[in-house]
């Protein structure tokens, strides 16, 4: 969904770019199957759950939500093959978008070889129309860093760069990270903000930076801070 970036989004419009996540490790199905109910009512784009909970989506697909899960989550140090796998499995069970977490210390280092080979690896496991999100963890990178690694996720293919798992205690999405973000790669591929999304000016503020998708655990209490 394309925004226009002179006037702030109204509610709906800021719905419909949101992943509505559950990654939580106590998550349950019957957890998932409240998150669905409550994606449906606010009109949300997405849900997020992780993989070993695909099996409780089926009312997600039903009701027309996108699927999405992750893979190498959340350190990133899982082995290539191990999260292309891992992404390939999660297609087969339904889900439609891939979150995966690159190796964040090939991306602290600049090492686009690494980059490049990691994420052209998941990307051949699960082809388009499938969509591939990388996560970059960006509160842990330097500018040049986070500009290297969005630059190396356009070259395999990957259709979104993302900030963070929302699990690192570096912090999560921050405005100056999205504007870095959509600089190196802005308008060729997409750019989700994620991780410590909690109000709607966080939101506005990741959006007008160049944010073009939200992850956010919060959906309600961040939609619920539209102004009349």
């Amino acid at each position: 969904m394309d925004l226009d970036r002179t006037t702030q989004p109204s509610r709906e419009q800021l719905a419909r770019i949101m992943d509505y996540t559950l990654l939580s490790p106590e998550a349950t199905a019957a957890d998932v199957g409240h998150l669905i109910d409550s994606a449906i009512s606010l009109g949300v784009r997405a849900v997020c759950v992780s993989p070993s909970l695909l099996h409780a989506t089926e009312k997600a697909a039903q009701a027309g939500l996108t699927v999405a899960t992750v893979c190498g989550f959340p350190s990133g140090k899982h082995h290539v093959l191990v999260k292309a796998a891992e992404a390939r499995l999660a297609v087969q069970f339904g889900a439609s978008e891939i979150d995966m977490v690159v190796d964040i210390a090939a991306a602290q280092a600049g090492d686009s070889n690494a980059l490049i080979s990691e994420i052209a690896t998941v990307r051949e496991a699960v082809p388009h129309p499938v969509v591939l999100k990388v996560i970059l963890e960006s509160a842990v990178l330097s500018n040049d860093a986070l500009a290297t690694a969005c630059r190396a996720a356009l070259a395999a293919g990957a259709d979104y760069v993302k900030t963070s798992t929302g699990f690192h205690p570096a912090g999560g999405a921050s405005v100056e990270a999205v504007r870095v973000m959509n600089d190196a790669v802005g308008g060729q591929m997409g750019i989700k903000a994620s991780g410590g999304i909690r109000t709607w000016d966080d939101a506005q503020a990741l959006v007008a930076a160049g944010a073009t998708r939200l992850g956010v655990s919060a959906a309600a209490k961040v939609l619920d801070g539209a102004p009349d």
